[in-house]
C-alpha cells in the first residue's frame, strides 16, 4: 500500500520561500505521476502543480506559475514543491498526491478524480 508523507510546511513572510517535500513508500515511486494540491479554509481543494513520472513534463496553476517549482528525485522517492515569492493567498494546507497507475511518461494528473493516493497534508501559512 502506497503511503505519502509531507513535510516542510510552516510559517513564512510574504516574499519569502518555503520548500515542502513528500516521501512515498510502499510502491514503485518512479512510475507514479505526482501532484501538489492545496486547500484554503472555506475553499475547495485545487491543483497547484503536477509532474510526470519521467520528470520531463510539468504543470502549474496560473496563480503560482513563475513562483513555484515542482521536482522529483526518484532515487529518494521524493517529490518537492519549492515556493518562492510567497503571497498571503498561498496560505493553505498543501497535499501531496499520486496517480499510481502508469499512464505513460508524459502524463500528469490535474483533477482530484485522477488521484488514487493522498498525503495527510502540511500547513503553509504566509504572513502579510
Amino acid at each position: 500500500q502506497v503511503q505519502l508523507v509531507e513535510s516542510g510546511g510552516g510559517l513564512a513572510q510574504a516574499g519569502g520561500s518555503l520548500r515542502v517535500s513528500c516521501v512515498a513508500s510502499g510502491g514503485t515511486f518512479s512510475r507514479y505521476a505526482m501532484a501538489w494540491f492545496r486547500q484554503a479554509p472555506g475553499k475547495e481543494r485545487f491543483i497547484v502543480a503536477a509532474i510526470s513520472w519521467s520528470g520531463l513534463n510539468t504543470y502549474y496553476a496560473d496563480s503560482v506559475k513563475g513562483r513555484f517549482t515542482i521536482s522529483r528525485d526518484n532515487a529518494k522517492n521524493t517529490v518537492y514543491l519549492q515556493m518562492n515569492s510567497l503571497k498571503f493567498e498561498d496560505t493553505a494546507v498543501y497535499y501531496c498526491a499520486a496517480r499510481t497507475t502508469n499512464l505513460g511518461g508524459s502524463y500528469y494528473p490535474l483533477r482530484q478524480s485522477e488521484i488514487d493516493c493522498w498525503g495527510q497534508g502540511t500547513q503553509v501559512t504566509v504572513s502579510s
